[in-house]
C-alpha cells in the first residue's frame, strides 16, 4: 500500500508507477523521472535506485533497447522544441504526456509490440471515446517518436503504426440562399465584427487570421490582403497569475498559410467603407490596443446565425463555403487552393469543396444521350 507523500500509485493497467523530481528547468519548473512495475514494492525499489543512482550520479541500466520509452518521448520532444511553432510544441507535449507516457512510457522499448500499440489505439477510441481524427493525431506522434527510437536502436524491429478508418463527414456549407440571408443580415447594423466576419466569408480567412487582421494588411492601391499572422489561445505553464492560457499572435499556421488575397472591386469598396485612419488597428475591433480573440469571436458568431435562424453553422462553414462558391463558379483549383493558403490542390479538392446537387444536375446535362 502507497504512502501519502511517495508519489507511487496504481494505474488504471494495474501496473505502479512510481514519479521522482530528475531535474529542474531553467524556470525552476520539477521535470520528473517514472519508474514502473508490476507491484507496489517493485516500483518503490525502482525509484529508490533511480533517486541514488541520481545522487551519486551512478550511470542507470536503462540504456538503449531497456531504456523506457517515456525518455525517448522526452528526448524527441526536446529535439522539436526549436523546430516547430510554440502551439505545435505544446500539442506535442499534451499528447506525450496526456496520452503515449501514461500508456506506453513504462514499457523498454523492446517490448513495445504492434498489439500493444494497437491496444493503445483501440483505448484512445473505444474507452477515452475521443475521435478519429483526435486518435490519428496522437497516433502520428506516436509514429514519430518510434521513427526515432528505432534511429538510437538501429537493431530494433520497426513497428507499423495503423490509423483508424474515418468516416468522411460532409462538412456543412451554406447553401446559395443561406449565403444571400446570412449577407443581408449581417449588412443591417453592420458593425466592426460584423464587417470582419463578412470578410471571411469573402475571403475564406481562418478565424485565428481574421482575429490578427490589422488595416495595414489591407493594401488600398494593390486591392489585396496580406496574411501575415494568426491568433490562438495556448496553455501558459509560466504565468505566475494563475492564468492557465494566453493569447499568442504568431506566424500564420504554415508557409503556405502566409499568402496574398486578391480581393474583387466590390469587396475591395467595402473595406475602404470600413477603414480606420490607424493602420495598426485591428480591423474587428477598429482599435489598436484591443484585439477580439477567437473565442469572443465564435460567441459572435453564434448569436448572428440564432438571429438568422442558421442551425449547424460555425465559424469554419465560412471558409468551406467560400471554397465551394469559388469551385461553383468555375475557378481554377490551383489558384484556389494558394487563396485558401493549403500545402497542395489535393487538400482543397479533398476537404474544401463540396457540390451541391444543382451544380451535379448542371454537370450531367453536359452529357449528351446519343455520341
Amino acid at each position: 500500500m502507497s504512502k501519502k507523500g511517495e508519489n507511487i500509485y496504481k494505474r488504471k493497467d494495474g501496473r505502479w508507477e512510481a514519479r521522482y523530481i530528475r531535474s529542474y528547468g531553467a524556470e525552476g519548473t520539477a521535470r520528473y523521472g517514472y519508474c514502473y512495475g508490476k507491484t507496489y514494492q517493485e516500483a518503490k525499489e525502482k525509484v529508490t535506485r533511480a533517486r541514488a543512482a541520481m545522487i551519486f550520479q551512478i550511470p542507470t541500466e536503462e540504456t538503449g533497447r531497456k531504456k523506457r520509452f517515456a525518455l525517448y518521448c522526452d528526448e524527441w520532444l526536446l529535439l522539436k522544441r526549436s523546430q516547430v511553432k510554440e502551439s505545435t510544441y505544446m500539442k506535442y507535449e499534451t499528447i506525450l504526456n496526456k496520452h503515449m507516457k501514461l500508456a506506453l512510457g513504462g514499457y523498454a522499448v523492446d517490448a513495445l509490440t504492434e498489439i500493444k500499440v494497437e491496444e493503445f489505439s483501440f483505448s484512445l477510441l473505444h474507452k477515452e471515446k475521443l475521435s478519429p481524427k483526435t486518435v490519428k493525431d496522437i497516433l502520428s506522434v506516436l509514429r514519430a517518436v518510434l521513427n526515432y527510437t528505432l534511429k538510437q536502436n538501429p537493431s530494433l524491429r520497426s513497428i507499423e503504426v495503423i490509423y483508424p478508418k474515418t468516416e468522411k463527414k460532409e462538412m456543412r456549407v451554406l447553401s446559395w440562399e443561406e449565403q444571400k440571408h446570412f449577407t443581408e443580415y449581417l449588412f443591417e447594423e453592420m458593425d466592426a465584427c460584423k464587417f470582419g466576419v463578412l470578410l471571411a466569408l469573402l475571403t475564406g480567412l481562418r478565424i485565428g487570421e481574421i482575429c490578427a487582421l490589422r488595416w495595414a494588411d489591407i493594401s488600398e492601391q494593390k486591392k489585396v490582403i496580406y496574411v501575415r499572422q494568426t491568433m490562438q489561445r495556448l496553455q501558459d505553464k509560466n504565468n505566475t497569475e494563475g492564468r492557465k492560457t494566453k493569447i499568442l499572435i504568431s506566424y500564420p499556421k504554415s508557409n503556405k498559410s502566409a499568402r496574398i488575397i486578391p480581393l474583387n472591386e466590390e469587396t475591395a469598396q467595402l473595406c475602404e467603407q470600413w477603414r480606420k485612419p490607424d493602420p495598426d488597428a485591428y480591423i474587428l475591433t477598429g482599435r489598436a490596443n484591443r484585439y477580439m480573440e477567437p473565442r469572443t469571436l465564435q460567441y459572435r458568431m453564434e448569436r448572428y446565425t440564432r438571429e438568422c435562424g442558421l442551425t449547424g453553422v460555425h465559424f469554419h462553414t465560412l471558409r468551406h463555403s467560400f471554397a465551394t462558391r469559388c469551385v461553383e463558379v468555375g475557378f481554377e483549383i490551383k489558384s484556389l487552393s494558394e487563396i485558401l493558403g493549403h500545402s497542395s490542390p489535393k487538400i482543397t479538392l479533398e476537404r474544401y469543396v463540396h457540390s451541391s446537387l444543382e451544380l451535379k444536375r448542371k454537370n450531367m446535362e453536359k452529357l449528351p444521350v446519343r455520341y
